[in-house]
């Protein structure tokens, strides 16, 4: 199960991130302004959190394998589709189609991987899952770029796409895991969750201060990875084709180091004491702070480019451990739903609007250089959130299970 759904996820972040590889040609063939290039990404934002919600609540009520393999389906058919678009609007809804289908596997996924690990495995688990977010990014940027070098850019999509639309099948034969499997979770302890409570999870504290750093956190690192190579270009004159090669294979080498041992490291601290979680994110991002400010700072190319690597090695620690305490803040029956809320908030309020307010402010100030320093100051406000959370934890006087109904009290 658990190579299935990473195999699947790494397909899931290639068809994402092929259309980074492919905007120029895309553009130029179909005569779309740098503004309306940003309608793209939004019209795929749009589709996925959107409808995040809808589909949390459906994973907490039906199978999930037969909807993340519609999920699947649909992801990869938009992204077939996006090869045969004529013009910008129809272009628009076949992105939408594939966030749509992305929200279905994104909500569900993690849930089913949490049914069938115990919570002494199953932060490992997540992170190797959550391993397949640098690698298929940068997959899609590499396979995207090289396929339109050599055929076209509606070549990229047609060929990332089309494996998805057999490979949404490849679950179907698996046991699902009964929700609260590896909880002790009995059928009977279960019940599928209402309207009213899923609301209930905005009462939740410690899901709220989690979910609230992970969305200072999110709105940070979109606009980071967005102006990263723009700022090297425009501030230390770095060509912006080595800019790009340059952040493409530090996202490879500091996601997978740092997201398996952030990930594994966290759960070998949660054994010894139960704020291990929470610790390994608070700390990662507050150490990232100075590290970004030295690399935005720094007159140095070589010392600013360091630093941007560190940097982003320090905010793929907290990868696994952010996911699973999503998962163990919530009852088991309302996982997808915990999960949807997530996608929701982190998007909507963090990295949808971050890279335009870094441009914004870019264009007031007349300065990009300026303009990223507010990036660092969401980074000590999700830092000092999720430390927060560990020290609630930490003076908790007695420690309670995660409770397996959600529909009693």
């Amino acid at each position: 199960m658990l190579f299935v759904l990473t195999g699947l996820n790494l397909f899931n972040y290639l068809d994402r991130f092929i259309i980074a590889a492919v905007l120029t040609p895309l553009k130029d063939e179909l005569h779309i302004s740098d503004g309306n290039a940003g309608r793209i990404v939004t019209a795929f934002m749009i589709g996925y959190f959107f409808t995040s919600p809808f589909f949390g609540y459906l994973g907490d009520r039906f199978s999930r394998k037969w909807l993340i393999a519609l999920g699947i389906f649909v992801w990869s058919l938009g992204t077939v589709l996006t090869g045969f678009a004529s013009g910008l609007g129809m272009l628009l809804c076949f992105r939408v189609l594939v966030g749509l289908g992305e929200a279905s596997y994104a909500t569900m996924s993690p849930g089913l991987i949490s049914d069938s690990f115990g919570p002494a495995k199953r932060n490992n688990a997540l992170t190797i899952f959550y391993v397949a977010i640098p690698v298929g990014a940068a997959l899609g940027n590499i396979l995207g770029g090289q396929i339109a070098a050599h055929y076209s850019w509606r070549d990229a999509f047609i060929w990332a796409g089309a494996p998805g639309l057999l490979l949404a099948l490849v679950l179907l034969p698996f046991r699902e895991p009964p929700r609260g499997q590896a909880d002790g979770a009995t059928a009977e302890a279960l019940c599928k969750p209402t309207v009213r409570s899923v609301v209930k999870l905005f009462g939740n504290k410690n899901l709220m201060l989690l979910l609230l750093g992970y969305t200072a956190y999110t709105f940070a690192v979109g606009a980071f990875g967005n102006w990263g190579p723009t700022f090297l270009h425009r501030f230390h004159q770095v060509p912006f084709e080595k800019a790009a090669t340059f952040f493409g294979a530090v996202l490879v080498v500091a996601g997978l180091v740092g997201t398996l041992l952030g990930g594994f490291a966290a759960t070998a601290w949660q054994k010894r004491n139960p704020a291990g979680y929470a610790l390994v994110n608070g700390l990662s991002v507050l150490a990232s702070v100075p590290v970004a400010l030295v690399a935005f700072l720094s007159s140095n190319t070589a010392l600013s480019m360091s630093a941007l690597g560190l940097a982003m090695f320090l905010l793929f620690l907290s990868t696994g451990p952010t996911n699973t305490l999503i998962i163990e803040s919530v009852p088991v029956n309302l996982r997808s739903s915990a999960m949807a809320l997530s996608i929701f908030m982190i998007h909507l309020f963090g990295d949808m609007w971050s890279s335009e307010i870094v441009g914004h402010l870019s264009d007031h100030w007349q300065s990009l250089q300026k303009a990223v320093l507010i990036l660092p100051g969401a980074l000590l406000v999700s830092g000092l959130l999720w430390q927060s959370l560990a020290i609630k934890i930490l003076r908790r006087t007695q420690r309670h299970p995660i409770p397996l109904d959600g529909c009693g009290s």
